[in-house]
């Protein structure tokens, strides 16, 4: 059995969960185990994003996401093997509010590049749509790695969808099997891809 280690862009779930799938509570744990089914055991699971933008002083909505960001990454670095990899936020503009993530993307390409070089699993299964990931995919296959791509249709980098060893895609099915209902934000996450 395939040791596997599950790599998740939390910038990228937000995005498709917001527009394709109706404001699901996804449960990172259940969608790592599910993954990896039936061929694979999941060894880590790990997931970058960045915490919400916080002005000096912040403003009330912005403790309030800090709060709810702070709570959801508390519950998971409670889960067994699951690694939290945040980067930062930048202020690109302030009117209208535009903030860029910095540091996410390098941090996933170096921890996919070190786990392949270092020959700890023999599976990458990537939660991504960023061609900024296809360079250290590509050393992981050098490597010897299987990679894995999950991806929302019509959401993905086709470089990145090319250079994978595998493709499956996130369905609706799939995700309804691992997500709780919630009710829709009323804002915009900040947390936006680089």
């Amino acid at each position: 059995m395939d040791r596997a280690v599950v790599f998740i862009d939390g910038g990228y779930i937000d995005k498709i969960n917001m527009n394709l799938y109706g404001y699901r509570r996804i449960l990172l744990d259940r969608l790592s185990d599910e993954i990896c089914k039936p061929d694979c055991a999941r060894f880590r699971t790990y997931y970058y994003h960045c915490p919400p933008h916080q002005d000096d002083p912040p403003t009330e909505d912005q403790r309030r996401r800090k709060a709810g960001y702070d709570k959801f990454v508390g519950r998971l670095r409670e889960k067994p093997r699951f690694m939290i990899r945040e980067g930062r936020l930048r202020v690109v503009s302030r009117d209208p509010p535009v903030f860029e993530q910095k540091g996410v993307d390098v941090l996933f390409a170096c921890d996919l590049v070190r786990l392949a070089a270092t020959h700890t699993v023999n599976k990458a299964i990537i939660i991504a749509g960023d061609s900024d990931f296809v360079p250290a995919v590509a050393i992981a296959k050098e490597e010897m790695v299987l990679t894995s791509l999950w991806y929302a249709p019509g959401h993905c980098s086709p470089h990145l969808w090319t250079i994978c060893d595998e493709r499956n895609a996130l369905t609706q099915e799939l995700i309804d099997s691992v997500s709780e209902q919630r009710k829709p934000k009323d804002e915009k996450s900040d947390n936006q891809k680089d």
